[in-house]
């Protein structure tokens, strides 16, 4: 979903600049009163607190010192500085929150505040006939140009992205293809937009917003902010984007008429997630997203007293001692079996690092994203949907969450919706409209659908039992899809960059991986077994097994993904259902895997939305045929979905009432758990190294990050002590 001009993405594959996104069967009778519990609107109540706050190290400006250059790690350079186009990424979010207007940003809480920097106020003005909202903005607000921010802007911007003119390429037009007209109000300060239908989620539109002269032509759309950002209006403008050293220089904005930046410069270096430690060691980076691991290398730099290294008396230290210490510290593969003059010379760097990492703090929180369990309903036994619940109630989600959280200390809760994370608005835990746990109920599913134990299994092909981990990775898309069957009866459960992704597009994309580093969880060592509990014996229908195949990526940072799926696999044996791990590499992962509908199970993450009756419909959108034969599945790669949660998304980005278009998401968000077409597992855990003079900057948690107050401490001065928990 998207704020602030971050698109969405799975995250476990592609990552993009947006915000968020990802994304049974039993009779009427018996699903009508869970299924209607989940839906009723209690109020604000039941949207809850976050469950982490930000940590950034707050101070007030005045302990910020004047000047001085902070470093950022970001996965890549960016594509594109255009956040609406389709290969926008974190890198582009970070420069357009920098250096553009958002009409509206994200408070601690994930919910829309107007940005004070450029608007007064606005507001809907007129319901009848048409909805009119009227933006007062700052007087100040003036581009780096020196021309006032204006209709003008306004009015190209939604020309570009309303969808009319095919020249322009966008990676989405949702909301502005609801506007009819932008007019100039009672003065220069005052734009007025006229929808040509009720459009509830038109807090998200113009954040960002870019300059007339980004947005006025398709050349300069397409092409003139991919490298370069003439004209700004931020605290920071863009210097430039130095391709060899790969970086994108900020620096400060002249014409900026806020609080002035308190840094001289801003650079955005690209750093691999397994180079990050050694970045932060090395001072190449002063902050740094980072996995369990490193935070536990920085954890463990803060303890160490230089003592009772393996170099000690290096001469009489075995090459085997040398290679155990290795291993315990998590060196690569390639250095713990090198020679031992080559390994010592490595340990000897790593313990110099170790010695930097001392200045570098771990600062944590929850990401707005949550990782979940996509079941893909297109084909094979998850097309029933008693199969899907089956899983799903196999499935103790809060010893998954213990399992990921925990040993990062941060707050093991379940996630109870699809739609967005406590905290925020529209959150409520509708998880019963499914169920929890439940071994009985889950095999009396599978027995429902026919699947039972001691059946006859007819032999598998001898290519299918020599199939490599990389099979199917080409295998065309599925053309099948489930229907999801009909609320009251039945009731069950892209980006990639040529495909047909519908309004939101490839912004969605948050799958654990390429773009989003740390894949969706992080690997916590030393993880108890598996719950007891004797495993369920195979079970077969029309003389075959119930088995389903289990992709995830195998690239860096991937280990806690295998520990997900790991205790997963242990948890669906127990009911009879057997699963194949089967791990490809990251670039294939998302794109020849999920998009394309080649899996059983797999497991991504979708970022969270302030806006979830605009960016999660395509996430959740029933599949339809494409005029070419095809199936359009726009972003619901579960191929699950029902015409009941279409309606209740189209009405409640429809409606001007707040509550309800809030009653109506939670209703939408209960009808997706009950088709069990995608489980939401935890949280993804948030943890940044930075150095510990930096402040005002670290894991943001849902909050818009403030780029004017970042900066190092003052000499003498002092971090505040945080509040301790009540």
């Amino acid at each position: 979903m998207s704020h602030d001009g971050v698109h969405q993405r799975p995250e476990g594959g592609p990552s993009r600049p947006v915000q968020r996104s990802l994304l049974t069967l039993l009779t009427a009778g018996a699903l009508a009163v869970p299924l209607l519990a989940g839906c009723g609107s209690d109020g604000e109540d039941q949207a809850g607190k976050p469950l982490a706050g930000q940590d950034i190290a707050p101070v007030a400006r005045d302990l910020v010192a004047d000047g001085g250059t902070l470093k950022w790690a970001v996965d890549a350079l960016p594509e594109t500085l255009n956040t609406f186009q389709a290969d926008a990424d974190a890198g582009t979010t970070r420069v357009a929150q920098a250096v553009l207007p958002s009409m509206f940003r994200l408070d601690a809480s994930g919910r829309p505040e107007a940005n004070p920097a450029y608007l007064e106020s606005a507001k809907v003005i007129e319901t009848e006939p048409r909805q009119v909202v009227l933006y007062k903005l700052n007087q100040q607000a003036v581009w780096s140009d020196g021309r006032e921010i204006g209709a003008a802007d306004f009015v190209a911007q939604w020309r570009a992205l309303s969808g009319k003119n095919s020249a322009y390429w966008t990676a989405r037009n949702a909301g502005y293809d609801r506007i009819e007209k932008i007019e100039r109000g009672a003065n220069d300060l005052q734009v007025r937009v006229t929808f040509s239908r009720p459009y509830a989620d038109w807090k998200s539109l113009f954040s960002p917003l870019y300059p007339k002269d980004v947005m006025g032509t398709p050349d300069a759309f397409n092409d003139g902010a991919r490298r370069k950002l003439a004209v700004t209006a931020g605290p920071f403008k863009v210097d430039k984007v130095d391709t060899v050293e790969k970086d994108v220089v900020l620096t400060r904005n002249p014409r900026w008429w806020g609080k002035p930046a308190k840094l001289n410069q801003i650079v955005l270096h690209a750093v691999t997630r397994d180079k990050r430690a050694a970045a932060l060691a090395d001072a190449d980076v002063d902050v740094a997203d980072i996995d369990a691991a490193d935070a536990q290398r920085i954890g463990l730099a803060a303890r160490e007293k230089g003592t009772g290294t393996p170099l000690q008396g290096a001469g009489k230290t075995s090459v085997k001692k040398l290679r155990s210490w290795a291993l315990a510290h998590g060196f690569d593969s390639d250095d713990v079996k090198a020679g031992k003059q080559k390994l010592s010379k490595a340990i000897s760097t790593y313990l110099d690092q170790q010695q930097s990492l001392r200045d570098v703090a771990v600062r944590k929180s929850l990401e707005p994203a949550y990782t979940q369990l996509a079941l893909n309903g297109s084909e094979g036994p998850l097309m029933d949907e008693r199969v899907r619940r089956a899983v799903a109630r196999a499935l103790d989600r809060e010893e998954l969450a213990k399992l990921v959280l925990t040993p990062l200390g941060l707050p093991a809760v379940p996630v109870g919706s699809h739609l967005a994370l406590s905290g925020q608005a529209d959150y409520a835990d509708n998880s019963g409209a499914l169920g929890g746990q439940d071994t009985k109920e889950a095999q009396a599913l599978l027995t429902d659908a026919g699947w039972v134990a001691g059946g006859p299994i007819k032999e598998e092909k001898k290519a299918e039992k020599a199939a490599g981990p990389e099979a199917g990775a080409s295998g065309k898309a599925k053309q099948k899809q489930s229907d999801g069957g009909d609320d009251g009866e039945y009731i069950v459960g892209e980006d990639d960059k040529s495909g047909n992704h519908g309004e939101q597009d490839d912004r969605h994309l948050a799958q654990e991986g390429k773009h989003g580093g740390a894949q969706g969880a992080y690997a916590p060592q030393g993880t108890a077994a598996p719950a007891g509990g004797a495993p369920a014996g195979p079970l077969a229908k029309d003389g075959k097994a119930l088995a389903l195949r289990f992709v995830l990526p195998s690239g860096p940072g991937s280990e806690t993904l295998e520990t997900v799926a790991d205790r997963i696999s242990s948890m669906l044996e127990r009911v009879g259902i057997r699963t194949t791990i089967t791990k490809v590499p990251d670039a294939s992962y998302f794109k020849d895997h999920i998009a394309s509908g080649d899996y059983d199970l797999a497991l991504y993450s979708w970022p969270s939305s302030a806006f979830p009756a605009t960016d999660a419909r395509p996430i959740y959108a029933k599949p339809l045929p494409a005029a070419d034969g095809s199936v359009n599945v726009e972003q619901n790669y579960t191929r699950v979905g029902t015409d009941q949660v279409d309606q209740l998304f189209d009405q409640a980005a429809s409606t001007l009432d707040d509550g309800e278009a809030r009653d109506l998401i939670r209703k939408a968000d209960a009808r997706i758990w009950a088709s069990a077409g995608s489980i939401p597992l935890y949280q993804r855990p948030q943890l940044v190294g930075a150095r510990k003079t930096l402040v005002n900057v670290g894991a943001f948690g849902f909050r818009t990050p403030v780029y004017e107050d970042m900066g190092f401490l003052k000499k003498g001065a002092r971090i505040p002590a945080a509040p301790k928990a009540k």
